[in-house]
C-alpha cells in the first residue's frame, strides 16, 4: 500500500503541490541518510530537481545537520547557484558544483546523493576500486563509474569532466572522496546509494583479513550476474522495486525521525 504524505500545512506561499511533494521526499532522504550513518556533520548533500521548466533544484541549507532538515528548510537554487526565494542559510558551494553539473547534464537525474562515509571513502581510495567480492558488488560493478580526485570541488571547470566520467551510469565512486548515486525517483537514488554504501562496507570488512585471503567471485559467476542484470526487464503493470523500497523507507523515516514533512 502506497505511503502518501498529505500534510502540507507548512507549505510556503508560491510552492506548488508538486514541489512540496519533492521537498517532503528529499527531507525524508536526508533523515534516512542520518539514520543509516551516511551524514558528515553539515557537509555532503542530496539534491532534487524542482518540477517545472526553470531547471531549479533543492539542496540542504549549509549549517543544518541531516536530522534537522525539513521540507520547508530546503534551499532552492538555479543552475548558476543563485538562491531562489528566502533562506536563513546559504548552501555548500562544493555541493552546488557537483549537483548543478549532473542536474544540468542528465534529464534522468531528479535526485542525487553524494556522501563521505568512511567505507565509501576507503573503497574510493583503493587502487582496484570496488572488487567482485559479493553479490551486491557484482550487481553494481557493470554500471559503476569513477571520477579522479581533483581537490575540493570548488572549480566550475571540473563539472565537465565529472559529467563525462559519469556517462550514462547512475552510481559512481569519486576517487579519494566518496560515493554518489542518482535516480529519476527518490527510491531509485536511495536504492543506488544504499547498495553502493553497503558494498563498500562489505569490502572494507572483507579486506580486513588481508587481500591474499579474500575470495574473488569466479569470472563465470561475474559474467552470469552481468547477464542477469542486463536482461532484467520491468514487468508491465508491476510495481517498481524502487517504489516499494521508497515507501518502506518513508515509513521508517516517519517512525524514527518524524517532522521531516514540516
Amino acid at each position: 500500500m502506497a505511503t502518501v504524505l498529505k500534510d502540507d500545512r507548512f507549505r510556503q506561499p508560491g510552492v506548488s503541490e508538486a514541489e512540496w511533494k519533492v521537498r517532503v521526499d528529499l527531507a525524508a532522504f536526508y533523515r534516512l541518510s542520518a539514520l543509516y550513518g551516511w551524514d558528515d556533520l553539515i557537509y555532503t548533500h542530496i539534491s532534487a530537481r524542482v518540477p517545472g521548466p526553470d531547471h531549479h533544484f533543492l539542496i540542504n541549507p549549509f549549517g543544518l545537520m541531516f536530522d534537522e532538515i525539513t521540507a520547508s528548510s530546503l534551499v532552492k537554487v538555479d543552475l548558476d547557484g543563485n538562491v531562489i526565494g528566502e533562506s536563513d542559510y546559504g548552501i555548500n558551494y562544493a555541493g552546488y558544483v557537483i549537483h548543478s553539473a549532473i542536474h544540468g547534464a542528465r534529464e534522468d537525474a531528479h535526485y542525487i546523493a553524494h556522501f563521505h562515509s568512511a567505507d565509501g571513502m576507503a573503497v574510493s581510495a583503493h587502487a582496484e576500486g570496488l572488487l567482485p567480492l559479493n553479490q551486491r558488488a557484482l550487481s553494481l560493478i557493470p554500471r559503476l563509474s569513477y571520477h579522479d580526485y581533483e581537490g575540493v570541488a570548488l572549480n566550475l571547470d571540473e563539472r565537465e569532466r565529472l559529467v563525462a566520467d559519469l556517462g550514462d551510469t547512475k552510481v559512481m565512486l569519486l576517487r579519494n572522496h566518496g560515493t554518489l548515486a542518482l535516480g529519476s525517483t527518490p527510491g531509485e537514488a536511495f536504492s543506488g546509494i544504499y547498495h553502493l554504501e553497503e558494498a563498500c562496507k562489505a569490502q572494507v570488512r572483507s579486506l580486513a583479513v588481508g587481500r591474499d585471503n579474500v575470495l574473488i567471485a569466479p569470472e563465470a559467476a561475474q559474467e552470469e550476474v552481468r547477464r542477469q542484470m542486463s536482461e532484467r526487464k520491468p514487468v508491465e503493470g508491476a510495481r517498481s522495486h524502487h517504489d516499494l523500497v521508497w515507501e518502506a523507507a518513508l515509513r521508517k523515516a516517519q517512525r524514527h525521525s518524524p517532522g521531516f514533512d514540516n
